[in-house]
């Protein structure tokens, strides 16, 4: 197979690589004589203090460079592809795979499944390490990669090759001691489905989970996302009120068992199953740092505090002007709690908040950053918007201004006739949005 070129896409402002004069269309070809696989190797490489870096410009001409740095310091480099390899894409057919679940006619990224350990170095997905072969592990230990986080979902092999549909699925985790004996981070996920790895099989998870602390440094368990698509899939149900109380009676009774013997709650429970269960969101201290925010473990939480924190400092007046903000069903109750509280110290600021019903997955899925253009307009077509409408920013992925279903936010703004903000999910963000 011909190696990948690993063209530069940008560099950094007052960086070594500008200092350099390597512009965007560069190709790295070595890093002290080594040729460059992916980004394991870029990663290790560039760590060291003194580096000869060969680059091919675009006409054909090679740059052989000397660099001498402070260890760690980087290039200022990113480039096309930031794995700077082909990805692995993922061999299960897990029965709550959320792919799976979407309509067919959409852009065909979305439908990609990636499943490789170097994505969750760089960017933080989850693997089930199904992919993972013995090379690519020692690969991981030699360059130290932390942390890695995995989809573990059960500690059963049995019931986990029936939920990933992989007759390897069992064996893989395995590689979780093998990751543990050599010193690597990791955060492990558990997708709960009622009927499969709940109850019991939830226990008994927890249980062999605290083996590998304290390089597991934490779990989240978050419900199952079911859409009205999932003909032909395995018939999965929705958990009710009861059910989200019995899931954190178990996940609140095994966090104080993980913090008497290991001083960590290490276990941590969505927001969706608090809202579902009719609980109050568990205060700052109890999410330890939120170790777990980005896979939506204290986000409310993490939200609420800081715009508490930021709304002490801000003096009210008497401006005056109208906005409108857009979210799930799910964030809805806290971001009218945080907009009232708001309005006593800008009561001239008029503020419609409306909840988007999601008709393109299906009324099951509740959070805002699925979504669609098509649900937004249809649903504040001739709704007094102001003169802007916030939305969150977990609508777009990597900065792009397309929403799920192909919509822009351009289309979206002409459609509805006013201006959008895009706003960060974070207390201060929410503040500054509406007062700026």
């Amino acid at each position: 197979m011909k190696k990948k070129a690993h063209i530069i896409k940008m560099i950094e402002a007052g960086s070594i690589a500008e200092e350099l004069e390597l512009t965007p269309g560069d190709e790295l070809i070595s890093i002290n004589g080594q040729v460059i696989k992916d980004a394991f190797d870029y990663h290790f490489l560039v760590k060291n203090e003194e580096l000869v870096v060969l680059i091919r410009k675009p006409d054909g001409e090679e740059w052989e460079l000397e660099i001498v740095k402070d260890y760690d310091e980087d290039l200022g480099i990113a480039f096309e592809d930031g794995l700077m390899d082909e990805c692995s894409t993922c061999r299960n057919k897990c029965i709550f795979c959320f792919i799976d679940q979407m309509p067919p006619g959409m852009r065909d990224t979305l439908y990609f499944k990636d499943d490789d350990a170097r994505l969750s170095f760089l960017q933080g997905n989850y693997v089930t390490l199904t992919n993972l072969s013995e090379e690519e592990i020692d690969r991981i230990l030699f360059y130290k990669l932390s942390p890695i986080n995995i989809s573990v979902h059960t500690t059963n092999k049995e019931l986990r090759k029936k939920m990933l549909n992989n007759r390897f699925a069992g064996n893989a985790l395995d590689k979780i001691q093998r990751l543990k004996d050599g010193g690597i981070v990791m955060n492990g996920q558990i997708v709960l489905c009622k009927g499969w790895n709940d109850g019991e099989e939830l226990e008994r998870t927890l249980h062999d989970l605290s083996a590998f602390l304290p390089e597991m440094q934490s779990l989240s368990v978050v419900p199952v996302g079911l859409t009205k698509y999932r003909d032909k899939l395995q018939k999965l149900e929705s958990f009710t009120k009861e059910d989200a109380r019995e899931v954190l009676a178990i996940i609140h009774r095994w966090q104080q068992i993980f913090v008497t013997h290991y001083n960590t709650r290490f276990v941590y429970a969505g927001d969706e199953w608090y809202i579902k269960a009719d609980m109050p969101i568990p205060d700052e201290d109890s999410y330890e740092g939120y170790p777990q925010l980005e896979n939506g473990v204290g986000l409310i939480r993490s939200m609420q505090e800081e715009f508490n924190q930021y709304y002490e400092e801000v003096v009210g007046d008497l401006r005056c002007k109208e906005l409108s903000i857009a979210t799930g069903v799910l964030a809805t109750p806290y971001i009218t709690k945080m907009a009232e509280q708001l309005k006593v110290k800008f009561p001239q600021i008029k503020l419609h908040i409306y909840t988007i019903i999601n008709h393109f997955f299906g009324e099951e899925i509740t959070v805002a950053g699925l979504i669609t253009g098509g649900d937004l307009i249809k649903q504040l077509q001739d709704k007094p918007l102001g003169d802007c409408l916030l939305l969150p920013d977990v609508l777009l992925r990597h900065g792009e201004t397309i929403l799920l279903d192909d919509q822009t936010i351009e289309d979206i703004e002409k459609s509805l006739q006013t201006r959008i903000r895009i706003v960060q999910s974070d207390g201060k963000s929410f503040i500054d949005a509406i007062i700026e």
